[in-house]
C-alpha cells in the first residue's frame, strides 16, 4: 500500500494523519485520504480538484508536474509526501 504523509505546515492548521492506502495513482491516493478525512481536501486541492497553488506532491522523491489530473503512478510501496509549498526572499 502507498503511504501518504502530509508535512508539518498543514499540520498548524488541520490534523494530518500518515495513512496507507491502495491507489494505483496520486488522484486515487488522495481520494483515499479525502474519504476519511473530508476537511483535509480543502487545504490541498482547489475548487477544480487540482493541487492548490501553494501545495506541492512528491511521490517516491519526484515532484509531481501534474497539477490537474493528479495521475502520477503508484507503486504499491511509493511513499507520497505533501507538503506547502515555501516562498520569500
Amino acid at each position: 500500500m502507498a503511504h501518504v504523509v502530509f508535512t508539518q505546515q498543514l499540520r498548524r492548521f488541520i490534523e494530518t494523519p500518515e495513512l496507507d492506502v491502495d491507489a494505483a495513482s496520486l488522484r486515487g491516493a488522495l481520494d483515499a485520504v479525502f474519504a476519511a478525512h473530508p476537511r483535509l481536501r480543502g487545504y490541498v486541492l482547489d475548487e477544480q480538484g487540482h493541487l492548490r497553488p501553494n501545495v506541492v506532491a512528491f511521490v517516491d522523491g519526484v515532484r509531481s508536474d501534474d497539477r490537474v489530473a493528479l495521475a502520477d503512478a503508484l507503486r504499491p510501496d511509493s511513499r507520497i509526501h505533501v507538503m506547502q509549498a515555501l516562498s520569500g526572499g
